[in-house]
C-alpha cells in the first residue's frame, strides 16, 4: 500500500497507473508502470513496461491481484471510462483519490459491465 500510495502522490497531478502482483490472495510485488498519456484525466500503461511486469510475474510464478491508478481530482470511485476500458474481467482495481488527510483507495471489480464494490485487507508483516 505505502509503494502505491507514494507512487500515485509523486505523479499527481497526473494519473498513476500500475500493477499488483502476487500469489494466492497476498501480494508479493507492485509494478509503478508510466502512464503514457501522461493526463490528469486518462491513462494508458507503458506497453514496454507492461510486458516486462508480466515477464517478471510468469518467472516468480506470481498471477495479477490488482490493476491500480489514480484520480488525482476525483472521483473517489470508477468513472465510466474505467468501466468502459476495464479489459481483466474479475481482477480487483484499485482507484487511488485525495481525501482528508491523505490519499484514499477504492477496490471493485467488473462483472458483466457493472462495477461490484469489493474489500481487501492490509496486513502487516
Amino acid at each position: 500500500m505505502d509503494i502505491m500510495r507514494s507512487h500515485v502522490a509523486a505523479e499527481a497531478p497526473l494519473e498513476a497507473c500500475g500493477l499488483v502482483a502476487g500469489t494466492d490472495g497476498q501480494s508479493a510485488y507492485v509494478f509503478g508502470i508510466r502512464n503514457e498519456q501522461a493526463s490528469r484525466t486518462h491513462f494508458r500503461m507503458d506497453a514496454k513496461q507492461q510486458y516486462e511486469a508480466f515477464s517478471k510475474m510468469d518467472g516468480a510464478g506470481w498471477g495479477l491481484l490488482a490493476i491500480y491508478h489514480s484520480h488525482p481530482t476525483g472521483p473517489a470511485g470508477p468513472s465510466e471510462t474505467d468501466l468502459a476500458e476495464s479489459a481483466y474481467p474479475g481482477v480487483v482495481q484499485l482507484i487511488w483519490s485525495p481525501q482528508k488527510g491523505g490519499w484514499g483507495c477504492h477496490a471493485f471489480f467488473v462483472d458483466g459491465g457493472q462495477i461490484v464494490s469489493t474489500e481487501f485487507h492490509v496486513v502487516e508483516e
